[in-house]
Formats: C-alpha cells, sequence, structure tokens
C-alpha cells in the first residue's frame, strides 16, 4: 500500500458514512450526535475516521464505542 491509501480509505469510508447518514429518514433529525458502536477491532480505525469527519465538516465528531462482537450482537438482537 502506499502512503496516501490509509487516508483515501478514510476518505471514502466518511464520504460512505455520510451519504448513508443523509439518507436515513426524518426520525434521525432529531438526534444532534452520530454514534458509532462496533468491534474492537476496527475501533482504531473508526475513532480515526470520525475524528477526521468532525475535523473536516461543520457537524460534531462521532461518538465511537467499541463493544466486541457479543456487545454488538445484543445490541442488534
Amino acid at each position: 500500500m502506499t502512503e496516501k491509501a490509509p487516508k483515501l480509505l478514510a476518505i471514502l469510508i466518511t464520504a460512505i458514512s455520510l451519504a448513508f447518514w443523509l439518507g436515513v429518514p426524518h426520525a434521525a433529525e432529531a438526534r444532534d450526535e452520530i454514534r458509532i458502536v462496533g468491534s474492537s477491532t476496527v475501533f482504531p480505525f473508526a475513532t480515526a475516521v470520525a475524528e477526521e469527519f468532525g475535523q473536516t465538516t461543520d457537524y460534531k465528531t462521532p461518538v465511537v464505542e467499541a463493544t466486541g462482537t457479543g456487545g454488538g450482537l445484543k445490541l442488534f438482537c
């Protein structure tokens, strides 16, 4: 991988996340923060993307939580 690849990937994921977030139904408009809950494996990457998002947009930095696989399944089910 080149030196620019990780940053490009982070920007790509941020853009995809933002596009998804903008497409969420109106009920989500009442929320004043973005929360990301997921695997501890991707926590460092998700945190970096969230910080980049907060620094490069007019929105607050998303809150990122690592729950592990079991915790994530409990939240999902």
